[in-house]
């Protein structure tokens, strides 16, 4: 192995061993699981490594990562949508749960379509300007304020008067 490759690889392994619990985090309120967050994670850093060169020379390499880990994200929602869709038939949506049952936040969640889900979680987990979100996801400011809107007001729906940690009595 040559010295640059060497370096590169001790940079790569530095940035995942200081940056995967952030990276499994942000994957974890994506997919709504545990083995798929960590599958998620995995992949991402997979990719970062292949492209570790490109990643190691931007200007914030955390944002690239993150980047790299919602594209990814995206790409698997769609795959997964688009195979669904071939190969079964789409039932009418479940009638609305019942009053009587505790709603936790990652369970409205996981209700949100892929994409508007990733822009919440982005948005107001992750703290990130609706600028950044936009670039992330490749769409207008304008899209992002939209569907963060509309996502606020089907999460607090769904959520109701219902606390994020209670449990039934």
């Amino acid at each position: 192995m040559t010295a640059d490759r060497t370096r590169d690889a001790t940079g790569f392994e530095e940035f995942a061993r200081s940056n995967q619990r952030r990276l499994y985090r942000t994957a974890y309120l994506l997919c709504g699981e545990a083995e798929s967050a960590r599958d998620l994670t995995q992949t991402t850093l997979a990719k970062l490594f292949q492209h570790w060169h490109r990643a190691s020379t931007a200007d914030h390499p955390t944002a690239y990562a993150r980047t790299v880990l919602t594209r990814t994200y995206l790409a698997e929602r769609r795959r997964r949508l688009r195979d669904f869709l071939a190969h079964s038939h789409v039932d009418a949506p479940p009638p609305a749960v019942g009053p009587e049952l505790t709603v936790t936040l990652l369970t409205a969640l996981a209700e949100l379509p892929p994409r508007a889900r990733a822009m919440v979680v982005l948005r107001y987990w992750e703290d990130l300007g609706v600028h950044t979100v936009a670039e992330l996801l490749r769409c207008s400011e304008s899209t992002v304020k939209s569907q963060c809107s509309r996502s606020l007001v089907t999460l607090r729906t769904r959520l109701g008067d219902a606390h994020l940690y209670t449990t039934r009595s």
